[in-house]
């Protein structure tokens, strides 16, 4: 299994010492990837979670510059919201500069207030297909290519786009969501999927419909992973009364967070980015170190 952790960049509380310390325990032991999750401006209803939250680009973009072997992903960034070309220039950048270590995870949302206070109401609605064309864009101009793309929300006829991403137009796009369009669509365009808020025993049936897309496609079958919460010694009384894989959380005795983990492993996710809800620089420490020394996860 591949470990890694969700930087504390939201809730009350959130500050630039608990995201770089998150970042210094996660690359510390060995952990592959840091994540951030991005909203940009909420309405109260959604305030106690997203609220106060660290834009999602430019936090990798610090985190990255101070720690040279972590992967650097979005968790996932709601593409309709943001301008796509802008977009595709700023994960091109970061991906230029960090060397190849970015992870375009990439979702359609679901917020429509929030939408509305960026000025792309009239995204909301087609905003499945807004992210279809975008990947397709992005590929487009990582690859170098100068023709033209006539998309119908990106009708491009003479431009040019450099720096290209180190990888260029392989820079690695995981998908979000779980309604079917969006399982189909990860198998049809993506590297990976991630799946948020979900049990093992809720995504297995997702698997069949991701592959056989990908299949379709004359893709490779996509990296599958999973946003897991993490409650580090968390009491857990009805674990033994569960059935195997239908928890979203790993909590409990360590055996039972092992269990946990190897829950996902049984359905073939190869990738956890795990989320601690602390956010104070000593407690996000002691849960990462908790969770290494007691499970063993490194």
């Amino acid at each position: 299994m591949d470990f890694g952790l969700v930087l504390p960049t939201l809730h009350a509380g959130a500050t630039v010492e608990g995201i770089e310390a998150a970042a210094e325990v996660a690359e510390r032991v060995g952990w592959s990837t840091v994540w951030t999750t991005d909203h940009v401006l909420v309405e109260h209803g959604s305030a106690d979670e997203y609220g106060r939250i660290f834009e999602a680009i430019v936090t990798l973009a610090h985190v990255g510059a101070r720690h040279p072997t972590l992967k650097l992903g979005t968790s996932v960034i709601v593409v309709p919201q943001r301008q796509a070309v802008v977009l595709a220039k700023e994960l091109a950048t970061l991906d230029a500069l960090t060397r190849g270590r970015v992870i375009a995870g990439v979702g359609s949302g679901w917020n429509a207030v929030e939408f509305a206070n960026l000025g792309a109401s009239d995204r909301f609605a087609p905003r499945g297909a807004y992210l279809d064309e975008t990947v397709r864009l992005w590929r487009h101009l990582w690859g170098g290519a100068t023709t033209a793309f006539h998309g119908q929300f990106h009708p491009l006829d003479d431009f040019v786009f450099e720096p290209l991403p180190h990888r260029g137009a392989d820079l690695p796009i995981w998908f979000g969501g779980r309604a079917e369009v969006a399982l189909r669509r990860t198998g049809r365009l993506g590297d990976g999927y991630q799946a948020t808020s979900s049990s093992p025993a809720a995504y297995a049936p997702r698997i069949p419909i991701i592959e056989a897309a990908a299949t379709a496609a004359g893709r490779p079958m996509p990296t599958l992973s999973s946003r897991v919460r993490v409650q580090p010694g968390a009491t857990d009384p009805g674990a033994p009364d569960r059935g195997p894989g239908s928890s979203s959380t790993l909590r409990g005795t360590p055996d039972q967070i092992r269990a946990g983990i190897a829950d996902w492993a049984a359905i073939g996710v190869t990738d956890l980015a795990l989320y601690f809800e602390s956010v104070a620089p000593d407690a996000i420490v002691h849960d990462v170190e908790w969770f290494v020394q007691e499970v063993g996860a490194q």
